[in-house]
């Protein structure tokens, strides 16, 4: 299985992207903080996808995918936090793409454990 084909990967990378758009504008301060936390939550759903498709077992590939649902997670807090602090004032594209993420990793779950 090639991580590259999975539409949960690509839907990942371009929620990685618009993190990235989003908090380069954060205050300098937040930089190696919150922006960073975001940033670092961001790349770490992917990354999982990619690091569970080359695994050896379903139950491993199940693992990271587990990880990276809690990275989605903590996204979604960490950009609820960014919105309370004033660094966004309205939901974007960010909290879209977090959903049809969360969203296909469930379903990617489903999959791999009905597949079983």
């Amino acid at each position: 299985m090639d991580h590259k084909e999975l539409d949960v990967w690509k839907k990942s990378m371009d929620l990685v992207e618009v993190v990235y758009s989003v908090t380069i504008n954060f205050p300098k301060e937040e930089r190696y903080g919150l922006a960073s936390q975001m940033q670092r939550a961001a790349v770490s759903i992917p990354s999982n996808i990619a690091e569970g498709t080359a695994r050896k077992s379903n139950k491993e590939l199940l693992q990271f995918i587990s990880i990276a649902m809690g990275s989605a997670a903590e996204l979604e807090t960490q950009y609820l936090i960014s919105i309370r602090l004033g660094y966004n004032t309205e939901e974007n594209k960010i909290m879209t793409l977090i959903i049809d993420v969360k969203k296909l990793l469930l379903g990617f779950r489903n999959y791999i454990r009905n597949s079983e």
